[in-house]
């Protein structure tokens, strides 16, 4: 369903559960961003109306979700602060084919897998958190990434046949299970 090479490893669940702060204002900067994503998607194609209408909605929801975010982080009584993010979705982006259609393609699926990759690490903190305010809070949002993945993988068909989405999903999703392998010292959603 999601397309990931490789599940989290268990390390990373064990980093982020002691560092809850910087895991929630770390998952605030990464709806800010996906938020973001959409919107340069949304200019960047305009002149596909699926896709347009697609990326407002994906725009709301990832807005929606960083206002909710948000209003954790200052129920908790921490400070919004800028983060140094992880270097995940700068490789992942790295790996963006230059010309089109295929950077299209790309740009959609480079958005499915760190969608997908929230989506399995929202259900690992729903399941697996002793802090029940947040492992709900985190699971409630499971089912929107997944559907972000879902939208986003259609999408790339608009650029390119099924077959070779497929052929290219599978290609970015092997390089992004060695970059989740690779992992990083700090407590980030995609660390």
């Amino acid at each position: 369903m999601l397309n990931l090479h490789t599940p989290t490893p268990d390390h990373w669940f064990d980093k982020v559960k002691s560092n809850l702060e910087e895991l929630l204002l770390d998952h605030a900067h990464c709806e800010k961003k996906a938020a973001g994503v959409a919107m340069n998607l949304l200019f960047a194609y305009v002149e596909h109306p699926d896709l347009a209408r697609a990326m407002t909605g994906i725009v709301r929801e990832e807005l929606e979700h960083f206002e909710m975010v948000m209003d954790r982080i200052q129920k908790r009584g921490w400070s919004w602060r800028k983060l140094r993010p992880s270097r995940y979705g700068e490789r992942l982006h790295a790996l963006i084919r230059r010309e089109e259609p295929g950077r299209a393609v790309d740009r959609m699926l480079v958005a499915a897998l760190i969608e997908a990759r929230s989506c399995e690490r929202f259900g690992m903190l729903r399941d697996r958190l002793e802090d029940r305010d947040l492992a709900d809070f985190f699971g409630s949002l499971y089912e929107s990434e997944a559907r972000h993945h879902g939208s986003y993988v259609h999408l790339a068909q608009l650029f390119a046949p099924r077959e070779e989405v497929r052929a290219r999903l599978a290609e970015l999703a092997e390089a992004e299970s060695v970059i989740i392998l690779e992992g990083e010292p700090m407590a980030r959603m995609h660390a």
